[in-house]
């Protein structure tokens, strides 16, 4: 029975990657190694699955109606481990989270380490990074993501919160140079923008007839770290575009003064997101039952008095 098996995963994974390259990549094994599995396969059922140029490949018409049929069979399969999985008593295995940096650290990382002492069973591996991973090529069971949800077939998404935004400025910086007292007036000043490779991340605000726009700052520093963005708006640098969950506590020593009202600064979704696949692991739907009840009430903490 088991070699009847074989070969079929890689199968399925090299029509739905597109390659046997790609598919090799999100199985963890060498090219040489699917495409020798296939070829077994294809041997052993006596048909060609693929036609195969150096630049491309397609499915044969016996590959197009074995494809349809082993995709019903492992969805069939997948059932089955669904069924196993949810009748468990404890989460099991290895949960792969990838986060923002700020944010994880203060707001992600708190939850999940108490899942983990909650699920003995269950262990976590987060990365803090910044940018968007492909989930399914770098191997990541959850994300959360900051901004919309992803516009992608692969991906769901779960929505977590609402990360309100003020924009501040030290008090000698407003001392020295005044506050501004409309959304046009911010294009007199200057700013402290959060980016990556050069570009400036938008401030996103309503002016005064509720129109939604994208200010223009004087931008003197472009930064890829949120908190040195607000370190450098606590050294009187210039206007910075900040979560409140991260400015409170600089407003709290008094290092940090909002600017206009926090009703005119656009708040960006966050986001709990993983791939799409047949049945949800039970490690990821308990991490994603956490988020949804923990993430509104760590950021509220971490806001106060705001």
């Amino acid at each position: 029975m088991s070699d009847r098996l074989n070969g079929i995963a890689s199968f399925v994974e090299a029509v739905e990657a597109g390659s046997f390259a790609l598919a090799a990549q999100r199985l963890g094994l060498s090219r040489s190694a699917v495409g020798k599995s296939i070829a077994r396969l294809e041997q052993r059922l006596g048909v060609r699955l693929f036609l195969r140029t150096t630049r491309s490949q397609s499915l044969t018409d016996d590959g197009q109606a074995y494809y349809e049929r082993c995709v019903r069979a492992l969805a069939e399969l997948d059932a089955g481990s669904a069924a196993l999985d949810s009748g468990k008593a404890e989460p099991i295995g290895r949960l792969r989270v990838t986060t923002p940096v700020l944010f994880g650290r203060h707001c992600v990382a708190p939850l999940l380490m108490q899942l983990t002492e909650q699920h003995p069973q269950l262990s976590l591996e987060m990365s803090f990074n910044d940018r968007n991973v492909d989930l399914v090529e770098e191997g990541f069971d959850l994300a959360v993501r900051i901004g919309p949800p992803p516009d992608s077939a692969t991906l769901v998404a779960r929505r977590l919160a609402t990360q309100n935004m003020a924009i501040c400025a030290a008090p000698t910086y407003l001392q020295q140079h005044g506050a501004p007292a409309s959304a046009a007036d911010l294009a007199l000043h200057a700013g402290i923008a959060y980016g990556r490779n050069g570009q400036a991340s938008p401030w996103r605000i309503r002016d005064e007839a509720g129109q939604v726009f994208k200010p223009q700052p004087r931008v003197r520093l472009i930064l890829d770290d949120i908190q040195a963005v607000a370190d450098a708006a606590v050294a009187g640098v210039g206007l910075a575009w900040l979560p409140c969950w991260l400015m409170a506590k600089h407003a709290r020593a008094g290092e940090l003064k909002p600017v206009l009202g926090s009703s005119d600064v656009l708040a960006p979704e966050i986001h709990a997101v993983w791939p799409q696949s047949r049945y949800l692991p039970s490690k990821t739907r308990v991490a994603i039952d956490a988020l949804v009840a923990g993430i509104p009430r760590m950021m509220g903490e971490l806001e106060q008095p705001l």
